[in-house]
């Protein structure tokens, strides 16, 4: 009988995670699965990105699975994490029960995703974590870590995240280090070409930059001051910007205000959301990226596109030359940067998140055996931290145990 899996996905940026895993699962003769579709998705205010998960998969021949597709709304507009983590919980858990699947794979670090490991570690199924083990900043951090412990099994991206994982007493032999499974995307050669993109979103230029800040929640004012900094510094810029709407956090609003200054200036193109393999395909032919999100820190650099990062959000994360850390509270000092790109080098491709094999990877943890003998039952593993080698990538630890 097939191993059932079930994916969640609760934003636009988590579901280009999981895509590549699911084409896998799809191929195997071993493995069944299905997607829990909730979370930003389903607000209108971020482009009811359901559709596009809905087309996507059908496009794909991947809407049929054991009931393979399933929407849940968790939320309205500004509504609290507290009530929308309870509001998730609760429909999950009414849906796992009648699908009784054997592993739930969840990423990241949102609300949704930790729903995901409660309702899994509570109902006795199997929770698999991708990328656990990463620095995240703000809230988000807090959430990783916290469904770290949920989980009995952690898909992680390099080694320096699996060190972490070990720090946090998890079992070794439960940790496999496969990549980021969005590097299998960008690296890929199924992207949609540039004048597809610029003509489906009606770009009305093709020199721009990407702008996409979203809420500091720890510091609301950090928040406030930084998108009217950058709004200033933008338009200062001359420049042009594809602009993205941030992320439904608590101060979104505050973005939300500062953007309404954007509007009617030509020289801004702004989405509520972008389709995950459009949005690659305008970062890889970007001027650069300005904001404080984590595709500035995580995919940026394997395009060699340059990243401004602006205040606090993304601090302790992976650092390149291709990255510039600036404040919020001075337009000048974001202006600087900006015309600093200018004269920037040509940055190399960094592949320290992931080779573009992760769901390679990935299909053959599932297919073996090791990983449906992992216990239940979680325990704390005392022992001591290796230091890491120079190179953070490394190989996926042998599913069968063979080595």
């Amino acid at each position: 009988m097939k191993k059932q899996i079930l994916f969640i996905t609760g934003t636009r940026a988590d579901f280009g995670k999981v895509k590549s895993l699911i084409h896998r699962v799809n191929g195997s003769s071993k493995l069944d699965y299905a997607l829990f579709v909730t979370g930003m998705h389903t607000l209108s205010r971020y482009g009811y990105t359901v559709d596009e998960v809905y087309s996507t998969m059908k496009n794909h021949r991947l809407d049929h699975g054991f009931r393979s597709l399933y929407t849940f709304m968790n939320q309205s507009p500004g509504e609290p994490m507290d009530r929308v983590l309870a509001n998730t919980i609760l429909g999950l858990s009414n849906y796992v029960e009648q699908m009784n699947p054997d592993l739930i794979v969840v990423h990241g670090d949102r609300v949704e995703p930790l729903a995901g490991a409660i309702v899994g570690s509570l109902r006795n199924i199997l929770v698999a974590h991708i990328e656990g083990g990463e620095v995240s900043g703000t809230a988000d951090e807090m959430i990783r870590h916290a469904i770290t412990k949920m989980a009995h099994i952690h898909f992680a991206a390099n080694s320096e995240a699996a060190v972490r994982l070990k720090q946090m007493g998890e079992d070794a032999s439960a940790i496999y280090v496969i990549g980021s499974p969005d590097i299998d995307l960008m690296l890929s050669e199924t992207l949609p070409p540039f004048e597809e993109v610029i003509g489906h979103y009606q770009i009305p230029f093709e020199e721009y930059a990407v702008a996409l800040l979203h809420p500091v929640t720890t510091n609301l004012s950090e928040t406030r001051e930084s998108v009217e900094t950058l709004v200033r510094a933008m338009k200062q810029s001359e420049l042009n910007y594809v602009v993205i709407y941030p992320n439904n956090d608590q101060g979104a609003d505050l973005i939300f205000t500062a953007y309404e200054m954007l509007t009617d200036d030509p020289r801004f193109a702004c989405y509520p959301s972008l389709r995950v393999e459009y949005f690659l395909t305008l970062l890889r032919n970007a001027q650069f990226i300005i904001g404080n999100s984590s595709a500035g820190i995580r995919e940026a650099p394997v395009y060699g596109i340059p990243s401004i990062d602006i205040g606090s959000r993304q601090h302790r994360r992976f650092s390149h030359p291709s990255i510039v850390h600036v404040g919020g509270r001075d337009a000048s000092e974001i202006l600087a940067a900006i015309h600093a790109t200018e004269t920037a080098p040509s940055y190399q491709p960094t592949y320290n998140f992931g080779d573009g094999k992760s769901a390679e990877r990935f299909l053959s943890v599932l297919e073996g055996e090791a990983i449906w003998k992992t216990s239940h039952q979680k325990g704390f593993r005392d022992r001591e931290i290796a230091v890491l080698d120079e190179d953070c990538f490394g190989e996926v630890p042998d599913p069968e145990g063979t080595q």
